[in-house]
């Protein structure tokens, strides 16, 4: 089981053309203040974003998803979720409340998903970020 952490558009959209649709350094500073204390799995693409040296509790690999355990969180930009839906005890998902091209979707769908937590925050590169906490 594990907790995972995306970044979407309005559509679902997590990537296109291999890269990111957008980053953000206040959402990654969010980010990195949700993982603390926690492990916090990534891989090299994601750990690149991050400006600086991280926290001991990050864990950047190739098979993060494989490799995170119970209540630990993963970072997850350019993998497809579906396969590791079993494996999911929570999400977070922060939202770009905007329509980016993309050709990589977030495909869990979220109706059997408790929303325990909602905000919303200016980031340094969007007006509005809203992020999702749910659980099972």
């Amino acid at each position: 089981m594990m907790i995972a952490i995306v970044c979407i558009d309005d559509s679902g959209g997590m990537l296109f053309n291999r890269r990111r649709q957008s980053q953000d350094r206040l959402l990654r500073e969010d980010l990195l203040r949700e993982a603390a204390g926690k492990t916090l799995w990534m891989n090299a693409y994601s750990a690149r974003q991050f400006k600086g040296a991280l926290p001991e509790t990050v864990r950047a690999e190739e098979d993060f998803l494989d490799r995170a355990g119970s209540g630990e969180l993963c970072f997850v930009e350019n993998r497809d979720l579906a396969p590791y839906a079993g494996k999911l005890e929570g999400l977070i998902v922060y939202r770009w409340n905007r329509q980016y091209p993309a050709d990589l979707f977030f495909t869990v769908p979220l109706e059997n998903w408790t929303l325990v937590r909602q905000e919303e925050f200016a980031g340094s590169s969007h007006e509005k970020i809203t992020k999702e906490v749910y659980s099972k």
